[in-house]
């Protein structure tokens, strides 16, 4: 097994943990930037978008072999399709409903999981996994997502409720 930089385990953990993490975070924390608005594409082109270009990212260097200089334009490509990816969960344009931001996400998740199944089925084991685990927080945002829609639901239906139809508990 040849690991190189494209399937080391540290850097397909990194690369998971940025798209993951970090980028929502940013995304999070500037949503109302007006650069947002620029780069803001509509779910169903930002979500296979992503897709592909993490595809590509994470398998390219298995079918071509890339210098430091592709691999870094490569994870550069990726760090931007991240970024138009999570705007449609966190931004303010083109922002998807409750009921959309989980279904993006639930189909996000396994999704960005295939090329890390490539990188296994290629001996490229270690990588694979540890960008496996390190793109958990994914599904984890999509189960957080709908425990907050289903609570806010939940809130939004009491209230309209008469006060002897409320429930206590």
């Amino acid at each position: 097994m040849n690991e190189g930089p494209h399937s080391g385990v540290a850097a397909m953990a990194w690369s998971g943990f940025t798209v993951a993490v970090l980028v929502p975070a940013v995304v999070a924390a500037t949503r109302r930037s007006p650069f947002w608005r620029l780069v803001a594409l509509p779910a169903g082109v930002a979500l296979p978008l992503f897709v592909v270009v993490h595809a590509v990212a994470s398998l390219g260097g298995l079918v071509v072999p890339l210098g430091t200089v592709g691999r870094g334009v490569l994870e550069a490509v990726l760090l931007c399709a991240a970024f138009v990816f999570w705007l449609p969960v966190l931004g303010t344009q083109r922002r998807l409903g409750e009921a959309g931001r989980c279904v993006y996400l639930f189909l996000a998740a396994p999704l960005l999981d295939l090329p890390a199944v490539g990188m296994i089925a290629a001996g490229h084991g270690a990588g694979g996994l540890a960008m496996i685990v390190s793109m958990l927080p994914v599904g984890v945002f999509a189960m957080g997502t709908t425990w907050r829609w289903v609570v806010d639901e939940e809130r939004a239906q009491e209230e309209g409720l008469p006060p002897w139809g409320r429930r206590t508990a």
